[in-house]
């Protein structure tokens, strides 16, 4: 596999502020985003502040999003949800349309890993009972949850995060790579079914997104510096670093009227890794 030549910068994404829209794309929308206190959850949370919605933040970890909340002020707030739990999911949507009268945007995002790249005989049940109980018990009640204030108003917006790995084989552990799909298969029969009420289901599927709050990494910011080099280095798209914002930006097209006739998508942000066979040599330049 070819590698970056020493000259190549790394692409570093815009710190997403307010200034950078001149349109506020999600204005007077009302969105929830679960996992929203961190990684690619907190990102989104920020763009979908800063595009006019009013944010609601769902997660375990509780100071962590009261945290995020305050720092974007007015139209945002936390709720804590363990999205695994039923009870959890139901008053947080109903605490939404309590408070806003509506719901918009549920963005399913909460989501966990296991053991990386273990093998199917290092995988155990432990392992993948951790992510299907967040990752699929969390899209399906998100998304149920969200389909009963969504229908009776004929409009909405479900989101998920899925991931490449549902294109492509060998990016993750037989657990999460299963789980990830069993969201993409519930996204596609959402879609059919909610389709007729106005409803529409898409799912958000990144290459890999490093942060101190998903990844086993424990020398914080410059060893999650090190490794988005390094997972840079094996993509397809060289000079360029995914970063959570980039992530957030697609859920932003998603959430918005721009893609109001946009439904059943899995939108892949992984640079074209997943269209390539990234075994083929590649031609010198």
């Amino acid at each position: 596999m070819s590698r970056f030549s020493s000259s190549s910068t790394p692409y570093k994404s815009n710190v997403i502020c307010e200034d950078t829209f001149r349109d506020l794309r999600l204005e007077g929308k009302v969105a929830i985003i679960t996992g929203g206190a961190s990684g690619i959850g907190a990102s989104t949370a920020r763009l979908f502040h800063a595009n006019g919605a009013k944010v609601i933040i769902a997660d375990i970890q509780d100071e962590l999003g009261r945290s995020t909340a305050e720092k974007l002020g007015e139209n945002a707030y936390f709720v804590h949800c363990d999205v695994s739990k039923e009870d959890d999911v139901r008053d947080l949507v109903d605490a939404a349309v309590a408070r806003h009268g509506k719901l918009d945007i549920m963005y399913n995002n909460a989501g966990v890993l296991d053991k990386p790249l273990a093998g199917i005989l290092e995988s155990t049940k432990s392992d993948l009972d951790k992510v299907v109980s967040v990752n699929v018990v969390g899209a399906f009640l998100g998304a149920k949850h969200a389909a009963r204030v969504m229908i009776p108003r004929r409009k909405g917006c479900i989101l998920f995060t899925a991931s490449a790995c549902t294109s492509i084989a060998g990016l993750s552990s037989h657990p999460y790579t299963a789980s990830k799909y069993a969201i993409w298969g519930l996204a596609r029969n959402l879609a059919a079914e909610v389709g007729e009420f106005g409803v529409r289901v898409n799912c958000v599927s990144p290459y890999a997104v490093l942060s101190t709050g998903m990844t086993p990494i424990s020398g914080g910011a410059a060893e999650v510096a090190q490794m988005e080099e390094m997972v840079s280095e094996i993509g397809n798209l060289k000079g360029h670093i995914l970063k959570a914002e980039d992530v957030a930006m697609a859920a932003l097209f998603l959430a918005s009227d721009e893609a109001h006739y946009v439904s059943g998508l899995n939108l892949l942000v992984d640079g074209g890794f997943s269209v390539v066979n990234p075994s083929l040599p590649r031609p010198s330049l």
